[in-house]
């Protein structure tokens, strides 16, 4: 991050004066930012996976063949039932999807960051997927009868009658799984990913006695994040929320 000449010198005179643990927190500031850019990145490539694996996941299980359906299904309660810290183990040391997919050939992201988006979004695509199921199928079935009566396929009428409505109304339900995905960026630690949880371990294992003062000060930003995150959220429902009496 590109900080003026002015706004460091603003910066110290703020840390002066404050107690020394502050201080501590204060000077460490742009090294904890960093983390938290970290932490950003992979909250969001993490829940842009989970939306693209698991919003087709979510049809199958609604309009899907039997086979296909059992194969999803089976492969969510997996991801689900699997604690995210084991998923990293996979993606990072067991089956190193760096191998398979080497994304940090193209763009500047280390094997960490990268196996760490492939756990958190396989994991966030299970629940997306039966976030979705849920909106699909809370879409009146008349919908699609009337869809099919003005002569739309099956599949143009889930296209343009049905998922527009679902994804509506999964609104809400977003909230819920940022806040979880956010929070379990800081699993990461697992793999020897820089975010922020792990940023500030190392800031407290130097300075003793700023643990309190460390943990505040994340235990702030992650509350920023994830209220500020939900009331944007909160404002896109109410947007394009559906009439109650459509």
């Amino acid at each position: 991050m590109v900080v003026g000449v002015g706004a460091l010198l603003e910066v110290v005179a703020v840390c002066a004066g404050l107690p020394a643990d502050w201080q501590f927190v204060c000077q460490n500031a742009d090294y904890l930012a960093g983390g938290l850019l970290l932490t950003v990145a992979l909250t969001i490539a993490s829940i842009l996976l989970g939306f693209a694996a698991g919003f087709p996941a979510g049809a199958i299980e609604v309009y899907g063949s039997t086979y296909a359906k059992l194969a999803v299904e089976i492969v969510g309660v997996v991801l689900r039932g699997t604690p995210i810290v084991v998923i990293f183990i996979f993606t990072f040391f067991v089956f190193p999807v760096t191998e398979w997919f080497p994304i940090h050939r193209v763009l500047p992201v280390s094997d960490a960051f990268v196996a760490a988006v492939v756990g958190l979004g396989l994991r966030s695509a299970a629940y997306q997927a039966q976030l979705f199921r849920g909106s699909l199928q809370s879409v009146d079935a008349g919908q699609m009868e009337a869809a099919r009566a003005v002569g739309l396929s099956k599949v143009d009428a889930i296209r343009h009658v049905v998922v527009p409505q679902a994804l509506r109304r999964s609104v809400p339900g977003f909230q819920n799984e940022f806040t979880i995905v956010l929070k379990d960026t800081s699993v990461a630690i697992a793999i020897g990913l820089a975010e922020l949880l792990t940023r500030s371990q190392e800031l407290f294992v130097q300075e003793t006695t700023a643990v309190t003062e460390v943990i505040l000060a994340i235990s702030a930003v992650y509350f920023v994040l994830t209220f500020g995150t939900n009331r944007a959220l909160d404002q896109l429902n109410e947007r394009y929320a559906i009439p109650e009496d459509s």
